[in-house]
């Protein structure tokens, strides 16, 4: 089978593709033949070394999955050949799901909705778990509430402005004005476009902001929030604020680390079969071209996700 590998880290030029032998599922795990593996700015800072989570190459990237399970381990009764999945896996270890063939634990992974592609359950995990365990798990996000979301366009962003419209909250948006079509559609009630406007200036005081930027956003940031408000920040990047300076600025911070949930999962599955969240792909490219999916990611004008397919 091939899977994507690195001998060095680097550049996009780094990542090639090896021959392997495939793995068999020991006790407890399921085999995977994945069909779709979504790629996210956490794959980039570590092929880059900017983010050293797997330890010297070579290694293989990849956490995002959704494929059909070939085969089973002993103890595993909740899957069985056929089945088809989608998971986060082994975050923030090895999930190595840039392959043909990948291991996975069953409470990693749950069974894929008819409403969702192979292709975009492959970009769903890791950038809506992100969404769910900001929004849900770390702000307790409430109907009626206001919530500014940085990065909107992106993969986690783009997420989360359906997520926080689901639970009844009023979104605010940061994007380019190319997005924002896209970004109404997807529930957000007010956008601005952060390379012409100051979001500060541009919005009313909201209760929650999720920052997927962090740096010069940090303190801005905390500036847009009402008294006691939130401020969300994603571990791995310069936040830009101390929770010290928050406490000085009379709001709170907070950091989202993701980590695999099955059953948070299902929630955002549940909502996908329900149609109040969908996937949207900017690419979708062969294993192969695994390179020139971290350029475009790299640019970071993206729309929604990337994920590669065998």
């Amino acid at each position: 089978m091939r899977v994507i590998t690195q001998s060095a880290v680097g550049a996009p030029s780094v990542l090639g593709v090896a021959e392997v032998d495939r793995p068999e599922p020991d006790h407890g795990q399921v085999l995977i033949r994945v069909g779709a593996a979504g790629v996210n700015p956490v794959d980039g800072a570590v092929r880059s070394g900017l983010l050293p989570l797997l330890g010297p190459p070579p290694f293989t990237l990849g956490w995002d999955v959704a494929g059909t399970v070939e085969s089973t381990g002993p103890g595993v009764s909740a899957f069985a050949p056929g089945d088809e999945v989608l998971g986060l896996l082994a975050f923030p270890g090895a999930g190595n799901a840039y392959a043909d063939y990948v291991l996975a634990s069953p409470n990693e992974i749950v069974h894929r909705p008819a409403a969702l592609t192979v292709e975009q359950a492959g970009g769903l995990p890791l950038a809506g778990l992100t969404a769910w365990q900001a929004l849900v798990g770390i702000a307790r996000l409430a109907e009626g509430q206001r919530v500014l979301v940085h990065a909107a366009g992106g993969g986690v962003g783009h997420l989360a402005v359906q997520l926080a419209a689901s639970l009844g909250a009023h979104v605010t948006g940061t994007a380019r004005s190319a997005k924002h079509d896209l970004l109404r559609e997807l529930g957000a009630h007010t956008l601005v476009d952060h390379t012409a406007a100051d979001f500060v200036t541009e919005t009313e005081p909201v209760d929650v902001v999720l920052d997927l930027v962090g740096g010069e956003y940090g303190e801005r940031s905390a500036a847009a929030l009402r008294p006691g408000g939130l401020l969300v920040g994603a571990l791995g990047g310069n936040l830009g604020i101390t929770r010290k300076r928050a406490a000085e600025l009379g709001v709170r911070l907070a950091v989202v680390s993701v980590r695999p949930s099955a059953a948070d999962l299902s929630r955002l599955t549940a909502l996908a079969e329900a149609g109040r969240l969908r996937v949207h792909l900017d690419q979708v490219l062969p294993l192969a071209e695994v390179a020139k999916a971290h350029e475009l990611l790299s640019t970071r004008r993206t729309t929604g996700k990337i994920v590669l397919i065998p």
